[in-house]
């Protein structure tokens, strides 16, 4: 197969269903026990995970858990900035705090015993201390255990390896496009959450193209058909709307502002309705009567006003015709393990999806937008939970919702052997479960952080050579 990447010989572990053919991968990676619990002990403990976003923790003293697995880390807001701390009594272990709060003025209190730690993670209290021997309450030893976190885009996120390499060396430039875009300055409007019946990477691939646009989700496919049909050919098959060339400027502008309502109805974040209320102030600006020209031009005044009546009103966002052209990025940007981003104007979406066991994952979603600065704001602390077949959820998810179970369900059927990707456009998902097996089989932590870089910018994009 002239199209396959032929991997590279490595002196590493054996895995099952490793992949062999990147075109191919095969199917019980979705739902097999023992492939599941590699990745517990081989992947998870070693990559960085967006642990909570940093408006939870305004406040010195503030904190709230994040869970992943067995695992349990408890992120904290102190005078020094923000640390991380395994959520474990030094004494017998039990977790010393779950959900959120403040903990300033009386610090953690075991539940078990009453010991009790400060903000930097220091004991200050053992009750009974003459029953202990000296050794066993030992300054250094009784402190709380860090965890490894560095900060980015407005998040905190953690890694239980202490020798990995860093955050940004493991994400690479896509930090610094999204940076520019004002990432750092979002705060959460809503947050919503599920438990799905599909395996993590299932829910994860879904959103790694958008291949799956025109059936499911027909209404964007509808409203602008010429953007999707030439993104995926001519050839809808009955699937999509034909694209028709002999509409007028004005009309292909119309199909651009209904595609952008679309959106902001199905995603809030990826497209907000402050971005939609300007664009239709402009449906009627003077443009080119070529289409070809018109309508590039006519995105350009709208990322103009959207750059300055927003910033009129207080809202720190960066100017967005210049990033476009300096740090340009992607409608879906994935930041490895479990987190993806999804810009558009100057609002973004974001999804975080965390394994629950072989066949089952916790699916989160936030909706990001600017909030003018000194701007009264409480962040959400805690996620609405829905049912996944919620009709609570906006549009868009809930149409991916209806697919991803079904797919869970599609992977046991006998004779599905493997998915077959698209070399050109289902790239991602390809590249994403290959770096996973670089983590199961024990690739350097240095090859792997290049080959993860190499996923920013790359949605809808084509197998690559990792160098794995």
């Amino acid at each position: 197969m002239s199209s396959m990447i032929q991997p590279k010989p490595t002196p590493s572990a054996k895995i099952p269903f490793q992949i062999t053919d990147p075109e191919r991968i095969p199917s019980p990676r979705y739902f097999d026990e023992a492939f599941y619990k590699l990745e517990c002990e081989r992947l998870w403990p070693h990559v960085w995970q967006m642990a909570c976003r940093l408006e939870q923790i305004p406040n010195v003293g503030d904190w709230i858990e994040y869970k992943i697995l067995d695992k349990s880390v408890l992120i904290v807001r102190t005078k020094d900035g923000v640390k991380a701390f395994h959520n474990a009594c030094r004494h017998r272990g039990v977790p010393i705090a779950t959900g959120h709060g403040n903990c300033q003025s009386q610090g953690f209190i075991c539940p078990f015993h009453g010991w009790r730690w400060n903000i930097n993670g220091d004991n200050t209290f053992v009750y009974g201390k003459h029953l202990f021997s000296e050794r066993q309450l030992d300054k250094a030893d009784v402190a709380l255990k860090q965890c490894r976190v560095e900060l980015w885009g407005g998040c905190a996120f953690i890694n239980f390896d202490d020798k990995a390499p860093s955050f940004r060396d493991s994400i690479g430039p896509v930090a610094d496009r999204l940076e520019a875009h004002g990432m750092s300055k979002l705060r959460s409007e809503w947050w919503y959450a599920t438990v799905l019946p599909a395996n993590w990477k299932v829910a994860m691939e879904a959103f790694m193209e958008g291949y799956h646009v025109m059936r499911t989700h027909p209404q964007l496919q509808k409203a602008c058909p010429t953007l999707y049909n030439m993104m995926y050919g001519q050839d809808t098959g009955g699937i999509g709307q034909p694209a028709d060339p002999h509409l007028s400027v004005r009309q292909n502008i119309q199909q651009q502002f209904d595609q952008l309502e679309l959106l902001s109805e199905g995603m809030a974040g990826m497209v907000h309705a402050k971005e939609v209320a300007i664009a239709r102030q402009l449906l009627d600006v003077e443009l080119p009567d070529d289409p070809m020209k018109a309508v590039p031009m006519w995105y350009g005044i709208v990322q103009d006003q959207i750059t300055k009546q927003l910033r009129a009103k207080g809202e720190p966002i960066p100017d967005l015709n210049a990033v476009a052209v300096s740090d340009p990025v992607h409608a879906v940007e994935f930041l490895f393990p479990h987190y993806f981003l999804l810009p558009f104007f100057s609002s973004m979406s974001s999804y975080r999806i965390r394994p629950l066991g072989p066949e089952s994952c916790l699916f989160e979603i936030w909706s990001l937008t600017h909030v003018a600065e000194g701007q009264e704001f409480k962040a959400p602390m805690e996620p609405t939970i829905l049912p996944y077949d919620s009709a609570d959820f906006p549009p868009i998810p809930r149409q991916d919702y209806s697919n991803i179970p079904l797919q869970q369900q599609g992977m046991h059927a006998s004779g599905f052997e493997f998915m077959r990707l698209s070399k050109d456009i289902e790239g991602l998902i390809s590249n994403y479960e290959r770096i996973i097996d670089g983590y199961l089989t024990g690739i350097a932590p240095d090859k792997l952080a290049k080959a993860t870089q190499k996923l920013g910018g790359n949605f809808d994009g084509k197998i690559l050579d990792l160098e794995l």
